[in-house]
């Protein structure tokens, strides 16, 4: 239940107001101190309070890019009812070094629930806990591929819990996937917390891809709408498609890369998805789909190694597959 204030850091937001709250998480060798920036935007009437985040890796810039737009055009400033938080930014560090980590190498999305006496990625994740977790009632964290993978527009979701996946479905992406959080990550802080939470994938770092941009202002417009947030119509989303299994096809051999399929395609076993060539033009080796599925992410490098993850298919059926993740 949302109180009369909403006090961050210090700084208390009646509803009816805005805010920028700037908080202070460290300082670099140069003095130059690191803080988050939260945009606090509050309706007249109660409800919700939704948490929108983006650039938790410095290098993902579609998801900041997302989370701009929308501050850009307006989509906080009607609230009909509730509050959001809107932190473009929480690693700025990464962003401003053109890196997903932070000075010591450190993930920060591997570092919650944090701690304000550990490296900068911890401290970052510390005060995200501390000072704007217990306020929300949901979140929505806007991720891009890593280096190199391009991911189709997708949510991902935690088994079992059916709020999150509520918040999936209401946004829209043309994927959904179940995915079990990652240790350490924020998904699996805010599920500890008991505040459902989807994290948005969409294109791959260092470009912009403006089919992810498109689908990820849609469906946080859906999420506001689907909350009672705003009255403004929205475009209807069409039927998302669900996976609840994915895994990788890795390269057998090292070479440059050709992709046949990407991502989007539906694929059959036994298709071709992909030529690995020697740089000489004496062999090749075909990559092949290993089950039916769909590609939700590929490799676009044009050089691999051996191992190297190449497509990353999910399926349907409730069957025998690994899972990994890269939020």
């Amino acid at each position: 239940m949302e109180e009369n204030l909403l006090t961050i850091h210090n700084i208390a937001i009646a509803a009816g107001q805005k805010e920028i709250v700037k908080i202070p998480v460290g300082r670099l060798p140069s003095g130059n101190q690191i803080r988050i920036q939260a945009h606090v935007f509050r309706a007249v009437q109660p409800g919700p309070t939704m948490l929108v985040l983006a650039g938790v890796h410095g290098d993902e810039i579609n998801g900041v890019e997302i989370v701009r737009r929308a501050l850009q055009q307006d989509y906080f400033e009607h609230l009909t009812a509730g509050s959001v938080i809107v932190i473009p930014i929480l690693n700025l560090y990464g962003f401003l070094n053109y890196s997903r980590d932070v000075p010591d190498g450190k993930d920060v999305n591997r570092s919650f629930p944090g701690s304000l006496n550990g490296s900068l990625a911890s401290r970052v994740a510390r005060t995200l806990v501390n000072k704007i977790l217990p306020h929300i009632d949901f979140c929505i964290d806007f991720h891009t591929g890593g280096n190199g993978h391009y991911n189709y527009p997708q949510i991902r979701f935690s088994k079992g819990d059916t709020a999150s996946e509520e918040l999936a479905r209401a946004f829209g992406a043309p994927f959904l996937i179940e995915k079990p959080p990652l240790p350490h990550s924020l998904r699996k802080t805010c599920l500890e917390m008991h505040k459902p939470i989807i994290v948005f994938e969409g294109g791959e770092n260092f470009r912009y891809d403006g089919l992810s941009i498109e689908k990820g202002l849609l469906g946080l417009k859906r999420i506001l709408l689907h909350k009672g947030m705003i009255s403004q119509p929205v475009d209807i989303v069409s039927q998302p498609v669900v996976f609840r299994k994915s895994s990788w096809i890795r390269t057998p051999r090292a070479g440059m890369f050709l992709w046949i399929k990407n991502s989007g395609h539906q694929i059959h076993k036994g298709e071709v998805l992909g030529i690995i060539n020697d740089p000489y033009g004496q062999e090749y080796t075909k990559v092949k789909a290993s089950r039916d599925a769909y590609i939700i992410g590929h490799n676009n490098a044009p050089l691999v190694n051996q191992g190297d993850a190449l497509f990353h298919i999910a399926w349907h059926a409730d069957d025998d597959g690994s899972s990994e993740a890269e939020e």
